[in-house]
């Protein structure tokens, strides 16, 4: 299965950047990701607990970044392994690209499974890993971007779900 989007964010190239190599954006940013831990260098142990259809599974797996040309590119490729529901893997092509409005984000999306989860039918994987990668990227827009002008942020916010714009604040930018 592959996809591609773009999407535009108000925040800098250099910001953007920063956050696709940070765990912790990553961590956020990843649907169902109960951890990640490890570098950029040596790759990170990502813990996903995902629901498929009839099929619920927790997959360990390794994140690596890989193809860095610092502040414009990364490919980021990702397998886990989810017992006796099968293995997921994929990965997605990255270019940052400056824009007056801040920086255009594209990215290509390839992705299989295998196992149980395999039997679900195409349909429904492909419609599940399209919903994957778009709030993988929602949400990393969301993280750097603070709430449109002249409207209230709500106050509360879970562990998931982090104030919009929080790494941009973190970063000074």
């Amino acid at each position: 299965m592959q996809l591609s989007d773009v999407k535009t964010i108000k925040a800098s190239p250099e910001t953007v950047w920063a956050a696709i190599l940070n765990p912790e954006v990553l961590k956020l940013c990843v649907p169902g990701c109960e951890s990640m831990t490890g570098s950029v260098e040596e790759g990170f142990q990502a813990t996903v607990k995902q629901k498929i259809g009839p099929v619920s599974a927790t997959f360990a797996g390794v994140v690596k970044l890989s193809d860095i040309d610092p502040g414009r590119a990364v490919t980021i490729t990702g397998e886990g392994k989810g017992g006796a529901a099968g293995f997921a893997k994929g990965g997605a092509k990255v270019a940052l690209e400056a824009v007056p409005e801040g920086t255009r984000l594209s990215y290509e999306v390839d992705a299989s499974v295998g196992g149980k989860i395999a039997q679900l039918g195409s349909r429904l994987i492909d419609g599940f890993a399209k919903k994957m990668a778009d709030e993988f990227f929602t949400r990393f827009q969301d993280a750097l971007e603070g709430p449109d002008e002249g409207t209230e942020e709500p106050e509360e916010t879970t562990e998931n779900a982090p104030k919009k714009g929080w790494f941009k604040r973190l970063m000074g930018a």
